[in-house]
């Protein structure tokens, strides 16, 4: 009995999800046919649309795994310790001072290497 009603949610399922895509679609072709008329009722007449299907898709199985998800990464969105303006100002000036040091190493090393090929190859520079 299990097996059937497994059955049976999988095939309402899908049958939701061609709603949610013929709605998605009346959207698009809605706002391309009505062209003419105001934005202002495209717009809504399209958020009505997305707003249904975004509806329907909530109630199959994926639609609430994906709630499920979005409300647990916002809970743990919530428990992010964000860093002090103070310590934003330092930690990004500690950066800038090592990627000037980093580029100084660099042009010192490629300045050492051109002399070096130059040497080996007998020119003079």
């Amino acid at each position: 009995m299990n097996a059937q009603t497994e059955n049976t949610g999988n095939s309402l399922d899908i049958v939701k999800w061609v709603l949610v895509a013929t709605f998605l679609a009346a959207a698009v072709v809605g706002n391309q046919y009505f062209a003419e008329q105001s934005l202002l009722i495209r717009v809504v007449a399209v958020l009505v649309a997305a707003s249904i299907a975004f509806l329907i898709a909530a109630t199959t199985t994926k639609g609430r795994t994906a709630l499920g998800f979005a409300k647990e990464a916002r809970i743990e969105a919530r428990k992010v310790v964000w860093p002090t303006r103070q310590e934003t100002i330092q930690t990004t000036l500690i950066i800038m001072v090592a990627v000037v040091i980093t580029s100084l190493l660099l042009w010192g090393i490629d300045g050492v290497l051109v002399r070096v090929v130059a040497l080996a190859l007998g020119q003079e520079s």
